[in-house]
């Protein structure tokens, strides 16, 4: 379990409802209030399982209890070990722990076939040889009840048909097993659902052991008593599924009552966060996999250099409601840039090189200065910055006519400071025979190293970045924006692919950077000075080809 900066999370309706429970003459009194985590194993997890993640394990460490992590692998179909596998590292990476109680749907395979036997047995579940197709048109409407004219099928008459399904006799879509509930209902979740299906489909952890396997609605409340979870918090689309939850519970010999409590699901504008929607992202090749830097998966933001506390962070300051809403992407982006202004070193970057040339500092000569790692953070120590006659500047630092107002190099004779170095003045550049400026010319004061110049004089013009042309690295940078130019590209009625931002990714290469950065590693992020928040790419990046992802700019866009 974490802390929120020491502090447990903040009191909401959940709380209150467990409040009643575990109070005296409560429905759960004298019990460890007990949550669950339960990711189905078919996609990687993105930020709005990271609030779900936050919630479940956050409400346990609220009331010092505990919170399960369960792979929900009921469906075969889409499931797999590189999913169960990632999903461990994304929760551990955000700082949760389910400790020794990690377990899998599977688990309970074979008790929750012997409480449908139960079921049959007690004459409410049958087996229904209706076709998908059938099952649809006899559903009825609000005003007509659904049929089944399997529905008084003999107990006996179903108990061997569901046992032949179990040795797969049937093919798949043959037949179902249905809860024998209310046909006329007005909530179409209890009009007598299925609870099992055939699916002669290999699972990952039982191979060909079953051809059978339990709906979500029947399994998940029969895996929640089996562990003794006191409440199954879940997304608000479950509302209406909590009265067939209950009554799965309330019909089986379970050993434990859970308690479903809905909270609103977590909606960021310009992305998307359906797994099928993700997944189509990945398998047409629009994005580079699972883990772009663009995706709203964890690993994603992960590569792109957003941390546990900013995405917890985020989660905390979005509270826990029943009200559905739509977050700023740029929220999160304040989320982090406010953690990394706390913990990110400073260093100087040229994305956009152009040579500077200081015509007045001797040739071949050279020397450092010693620069704070962070204005604000004496701890985190200085660092040696390598200055000679030849350095690089960003090429929007030099105009050679300038516009009203430009503030940077041009020979107007405007003095500039070169960032913890010295106060330099243009005298002029070097064109090519296109008349493209491929160098600038400058001289600088010899009296003005490190600070304010001797005499006192203010500087007028910028304090622009720069780097040792004769140290520095060279390195590919990726600037990143919002994958879907569309605000809302999940609304319905549009083609998410058709809200694609065609300027979402740009890749800039033979970048300068400091010399201190040659061997720094994932997951270090630093602020490149002026330019925004970057960290190194934790895949692509090697030692002698460094690659840097931009995180967040620095210009907080979010309107607080």
């Amino acid at each position: 379990m974490v802390e929120k900066d020491n502090t447990i999370m903040t009191q909401n309706f959940i709380h209150d409802f467990i409040d009643e429970d575990i109070a005296e003459g409560g429905r759960y009194a004298g019990q460890r209030v007990h949550t669950r985590f339960p990711p189905e194993p078919n996609g990687y997890l993105h930020i709005g399982h990271a609030k779900a993640i936050y919630v479940d394990f956050g409400t346990a460490q609220k009331y010092h209890g505990l919170c399960n992590l369960r792979m929900d692998d009921t469906n075969p179909t889409k499931e797999d070990v590189e999913f169960v596998d990632a999903i461990q590292e994304d929760i551990k990476w955000l700082g949760y722990d389910w400790e020794d109680r990690f377990y899998y749907a599977s688990d309970y395979f074979e008790q929750m076939y012997q409480f449908a036997e139960e079921l049959i047995l007690a004459g409410k579940a049958y087996v229904c040889q209706l076709t998908p197709e059938q099952f649809k048109e006899m559903r009825g409407d609000v005003g007509t009840p659904a049929t089944s004219p399997y529905r008084d099928r003999p107990i006996e008459e179903s108990l061997d048909l569901f046992r032949r399904m179990r040795a797969g006799e049937f093919p798949n879509g043959a037949m179902t097993l249905r809860a024998k509930i209310d046909l006329a209902s007005g909530n179409f979740n209890m009009r007598d659902p299925a609870i099992y299906r055939i699916n002669h489909l290999p699972h990952h952890r039982t191979g060909s052991d079953w051809c059978i396997y339990p709906m979500y609605d029947y399994a998940h409340p029969i895996e929640d008593a089996l562990e003794g979870i006191t409440h199954s918090l879940c997304t608000l689309e479950f509302e209406d599924h909590r009265p067939l939850y209950d009554w799965v519970i309330d019909n089986i010999s379970c050993p434990a009552k859970p308690r479903q409590i809905e909270f609103a699901r977590l909606g960021i504008d310009h992305t998307v966060m359906s797994k099928r929607k993700l997944r189509a992202l990945v398998e047409g090749g629009y994005v580079s996999g699972w883990d772009d830097p663009r995706m709203p998966t964890i690993c994603g933001l992960r590569r792109r250099g957003y941390t546990p506390a900013s995405i917890r962070n985020f989660s905390e300051a979005n509270g826990v409601s029943k009200a559905a809403s739509t977050v700023e992407y740029s929220f999160l982006e304040h989320c982090l840039r406010t953690d990394l202004d706390n913990t990110a070193s400073r260093v100087m970057a040229v994305l956009h090189p152009i040579p500077l040339t200081i015509t007045n500092y001797p040739e071949g000569q050279s020397e450092t200065f010693q620069v704070e790692n962070h204005p604000k953070n004496p701890e985190m120590g200085v660092r040696t910055v390598t200055f000679s006659r030849h350095l690089f500047i960003e090429a929007d630092d030099f105009m050679e006519e300038p516009v009203k107002k430009y503030k940077r190099l041009s020979p107007n004779g405007l003095e500039c400071r070169l960032k913890g170095a010295y106060v330099i003045k243009c005298t002029g550049c070097v064109k090519d025979e296109a008349g493209n400026v491929i160098e600038v010319l400058a001289e600088y004061d010899p009296e003005s190293k490190g600070g304010d110049p001797a005499d006192g004089r203010k500087i007028k013009g910028a304090a622009i970045q720069w780097v040792d042309s004769a140290t520095a690295i060279n390195a590919e940078v990726r600037l990143y924006d919002n994958l879907f130019s569309d605000a809302a590209p999940d609304a319905a009625g549009k083609d998410f692919l058709e809200c694609l931002n065609p300027n979402s990714l740009e890749v800039l290469k033979d970048c300068k950077l400091e010399a201190s950065l040659a061997e720094a590693v994932a997951p270090a992020s630093f602020q490149f000075m002026r330019l925004g928040y970057f960290c190194v790419d934790n895949k692509d990046s090697k030692p002698g080809a460094m690659v840097f992802n931009r995180s967040v700019s620095l210009k907080d866009s979010f309107k607080k």
